[in-house]
């Protein structure tokens, strides 16, 4: 089976651990070991960042953003419901309401047009998330953001070496979110990382990351136990030096798919549009005019061909059971692309060999 993703990991990560094991420092009383701020100060000028807090998953990230920026009780928060859980799980664990707004059609990214509509008095926030690693279009919604004073907390999860007019994903927000997840462009096993130019918050959430210490047993504010392992960390400074080739071998994979693929009707590809970069963390297709059952047909027939193919998110959001109380939402291009989108192999590990034989399993399925 080719599986829809994998991380590479190779001797140096191993060596990389196992110095860390040898050193007895496995982890920090605050979340700040040598071998975690030596990832952060890398990772943050790698993003262009001024600062970088390590967490121990992205979505220990997002929710130190959020709260970090003083969601609350009360509040809204505006984001996509074709996302991962993890974005609206943040917003409902800090006791503030997700609000969800429908999707571009093109790039499954949330709408900025849709936000406008959606601010009310009790908006505070927008989580644009960077799908499948295509930025999403964050100058608008910064002008939005600025209008109304909202928080921008923007969720590059799977945004690795992406790039928006020539800038990297948190550049037009106030704090963006990564994960280092397995399936991940590079990955820690588990781990997440907050990117921010605000002084104010990148110190709060170093706080809030250990217990709300400033100190070790003082704390000041109410916190979480979101420390980044050491042997985390090690890992990760490894991959970020990897990170350049994994990306380029993604978008090689992705190019000649795209060239393989062209060719079939009734199929929407990715598209990169002028200005932006995508990091390829995932490259999805889409089966024009498609019910879901003829999709789901074409996935277990790759997967039977030996083809890990996946559908992200088959499920949105605001329509998973704990999410419908926060209210009734008819999100036409969310749910549609649902039905519709299906995503192929294309990491690092991915041959050029078997790039062939996944487009061209493709073409057959498609008549």
């Amino acid at each position: 089976m080719i599986p829809i993703n994998a991380p590479q990991i190779g001797e140096e990560e191993i060596v990389a651990v196992v110095k860390v094991l040898k050193s007895g420092t496995l982890t920090h009383g605050l979340g700040a070991g040598p071998v975690v701020m030596k990832f952060e100060k890398a990772f943050a000028k790698f993003v262009k960042a001024k600062h970088a807090i390590a967490v121990n998953t992205g979505t220990a990230a997002l929710h130190l953003a959020i709260v970090g920026a003083g969601i609350k009780r009360g509040d809204e928060v505006i984001l996509p419901s074709f996302t991962f859980v993890a974005t609206a799980e943040v917003v409902a664990m800090a006791g503030a309401k997700p609000v969800f707004v429908d999707v571009d059609p093109e790039t499954y990214n949330i709408s900025p047009r849709r936000i406008e509509k959606a601010v009310t008095k009790k908006t505070k926030g927008i989580m644009p998330v960077d799908l499948y690693g295509l930025p999403a279009d964050m100058q608008p919604i910064r002008e939005i953001a600025d209008k109304h004073g909202l928080t921008i907390i923007e969720d590059a999860a799977q945004a690795h070496g992406a790039s928006y007019k020539g800038k990297p994903p948190g550049a037009f927000a106030d704090a963006a979110c990564w994960s280092f997840y397995a399936s991940k462009n590079m990955t820690t096993g588990e781990g997440g990382m907050v990117t921010t130019n605000n002084d104010k918050l990148a110190e709060k959430m170093r706080f809030m990351r250990s217990h709300g210490e400033k100190e070790k047993y003082k704390s000041l504010m109410l916190g979480h136990n979101y420390h980044m392992p050491e042997i985390q960390a090690a890992i990760g400074c490894v991959q970020l030096k990897k990170l350049p080739k994994f990306l380029a071998k993604r978008r090689e994979n992705a190019e000649r798919l795209t060239v393989k693929l062209k060719k079939a009707k009734g199929l929407l590809l990715p598209k990169e549009h002028k200005g932006y970069k995508h990091s390829w963390h995932l490259y999805t297709i889409r089966l024009k005019g498609a019910k879901g059952k003829k999709r789901d047909k074409i996935i277990e027939a790759l997967r039977q061909k030996g083809i890990g193919t996946e559908v992200y998110y088959v499920n949105p959001i605001h329509v998973m059971p704990y999410y419908r109380k926060f209210g009734r939402y008819r999100l036409p291009e969310t749910e549609k692309a649902a039905k519709q989108v299906l995503s192929l192999p294309a990491h690092p590990g991915v041959t050029a060999r078997q790039i062939d034989f996944i487009g061209e399993t493709v073409l057959r399925l498609l008549g």
